[in-house]
């Protein structure tokens, strides 16, 4: 009977957890529950929780992404350069990020496989780089239009309105204008890699180097190839992040990514607690993202400090790791 349910306990007490959060907050915060608090909820997570996946894909391979956060605001102030300074139409701009974001997760990937650089610090080398470079341009101003640059030139370019359209679009769903392109886009991209992770031979292959990278060598699978696609899958859902980030707002704002990297790590670790997979998933980490999004949204509409935000954050991720990874070694000691 412990047994029992304790393999219960594993398996769906988070969703039970995240199931009752929602109940409390629909009592205790007149407004909570309704398609417009769900919508902003989802919006509020849409990009965090698309930085998120891609920091899940580099999980699978035992690998751990720290520059993600670093590629999404540089995408933002690269889009902004690219259509206010240089004037170039969407389709340049959005090209130029996503080509940024795979870059950056290929030098990530080749000085990890091929310099032996450890993932941690290759990641943490890269973030301050790119936390550096997309200062420099712009000696570290955010970009907008009509601002004055260095040569004494005013920027005239403006974000198009197709550009703005992938961050500021509503779709009607039960309600006109419901339902924000982020959130469209966050599902299309969980949907994409929960797919390709759990049913592909790549995505099984991509385990099976997390689980035994030696193994998994042996057996012919290349390791190293599939580690720097892990890194490249990260820096271009970063990048895709830092666009939607730079539709919403419709400037180049330096500052607007400072939360990106820790909300998508918490985001990414969460997904181990659910439905007690104890190892990364694309399923889990969304559910993660939603977790995070519901409890700050319920928060902050309880009227709670902003300050205790991260702390509450920091708790609930501290207490989903504790229970996936005690539970789960009682539940293999009592299977020996």
């Amino acid at each position: 009977m412990n047994d029992r349910l304790l393999d219960i306990a594993i398996r769906y007490g988070f969703l039970i957890l995240l199931f009752g959060m929602v109940v409390y907050f629909s009592i205790a915060a007149p407004g909570f529950f309704g398609p417009l608090s769900a919508a902003f909820v989802l919006q509020s997570v849409a990009i965090t929780g698309i930085l998120a996946l891609g920091v899940t894909c580099t999980l699978v391979v035992g690998g751990f992404d720290l520059s993600i956060g670093a590629v999404a605001t540089s995408a933002l102030m690269l889009s902004a350069y690219s259509m206010v300074i240089l004037e170039h139409p969407t389709l340049v701009a959005v090209f130029l990020c996503l080509a940024m974001g795979a870059l950056v997760g290929l030098i990530n990937g080749l000085l990890i496989v091929k310099f032996r650089v450890p993932d941690l610090l290759a990641t943490l080398g890269m973030m301050f780089l790119l936390i550096g470079l997309q200062r420099i341009p712009t000696q570290g101003n955010s970009i907008a239009t009509g601002m004055t640059l260095t040569d004494g030139t005013v920027a005239e370019g403006t974000f198009s309105a197709a550009f703005l359209w992938l961050g500021r679009h509503r779709f009607d769903l039960v309600i006109d204008r419901l339902l924000p392109m982020p959130v469209v886009i966050f599902i299309g991209i969980a949907v994409l890699i929960w797919l390709f992770l759990g049913f592909t031979r790549h995505g099984r292959l991509m385990y099976a180097i997390g689980s035994n990278e030696r193994a998994a060598a042996l057996v012919g699978t290349p390791v190293n190839r599939y580690k720097i696609a892990a890194y490249m899958i990260s820096g271009v859902t970063a990048s895709i992040g830092g666009i939607l980030l730079a539709a919403r707002l419709g400037r180049g704002d330096i500052a607007s990514g400072n939360n990106l990297l820790l909300d998508s790590v918490a985001a990414a670790l969460i997904g181990f607690a659910v439905l007690g997979a104890a190892r990364p998933n694309a399923f889990g980490t969304a559910i993660g993202a939603l977790f995070v999004g519901i409890l700050l949204q319920g928060m902050t509409m309880m009227n709670a400090p902003y300050y205790t935000q991260d702390f509450v954050k920091g708790a609930v991720l501290v207490a989903a790791l504790v229970f996936t990874f005690y539970l789960s070694s009682r539940r293999s000691g009592a299977g020996h």
